[in-house]
């Protein structure tokens, strides 16, 4: 299956609280989407690689995703090196996305920027056609996507551009509770994290906020670009044209 836009996360509900509406909006404009996680967040305080995947999997139907794969690397010890780059090369060539979403370039979390420079090396080596990779026996065809962009997480970084994902929202946070174990859930008893606070969840929706207050909507998420975005003409700008 070819994909329009694949995201790659670190862990199970990076995407989710990353780029979310985001997958939901364009969704909407008839895209096929999917996620890719790194690892199974085994590391985690709360919950276990086996409430994780459930989760990850009530989060996939409610961002209605065409698929999720779990690439089974190792939370908090995966390193950029070739079996891991081999890895991602396989799944772009396999899925083929135009766009590619990835962890922010620097964050809270180790895990976030290096599977970012993971994914932006991984990216670049599945363009060369002398790396050769095979799915189900089957030699793979050279892919290197359009795009790739860096989703913002918890750290605040000045984005490149932001989507409105005002008529999403509601999902959004719905897919975001899908993962029970690692976030507010007073019914839970299991220790109290940096995420499990209410206030971590509250901070999501000013984050929303404070970028859709950027473009004049309630909610919007932003994205980082190292490649320069260009435009036809003026026409991208003025509504009732696309």
């Amino acid at each position: 299956m070819k994909l329009d836009i694949l995201v790659f996360a670190s862990h199970p509900d990076d995407a989710e609280l990353g780029c979310g509406g985001t997958l939901l909006v364009e969704k909407l404009n008839g895209k096929k989407t999917g996620v890719i996680d790194l690892t199974q967040g085994e590391l985690g305080t709360r919950g276990t690689a086996e409430t994780r995947k459930k989760e990850a999997a009530d989060a996939a139907k409610i961002l209605q995703l065409d698929v999720r794969e779990n690439l089974g690397m190792a939370d908090g010890f995966f390193k950029n090196d070739e079996e891991n780059q081999r890895k991602i090369i396989s799944a772009i060539r396999k899925y083929q996305p135009e766009i590619i979403l990835c962890n922010a370039p620097q964050d809270r979390h180790p895990d976030h920027g290096r599977g970012a420079q993971l994914l932006k090396d991984a990216a670049f080596l599945s363009g060369l056609r002398k790396i050769e990779t095979k799915d189900n026996g089957i030699s793979q065809q050279v892919w290197r996507p359009q795009y790739i962009f860096n989703y913002i997480q918890d750290k605040y970084i000045q984005p490149s551009f932001v989507i409105d994902i005002t008529p999403v929202i509601e999902q959004k946070i719905n897919a975001i509770k899908a993962f029970s174990t690692q976030f507010y859930n007073p019914d839970l008893d299991e220790p109290q994290t940096y995420i499990s606070s209410p206030d971590f969840f509250e901070s999501v929706l000013y984050r929303a906020k404070m970028f859709g207050k950027m473009i004049g909507v309630p909610y919007a998420e932003g994205f980082i670009s190292e490649k320069m975005i260009g435009f036809e003409n003026f026409n991208t700008f003025i509504k009732g044209n696309t």
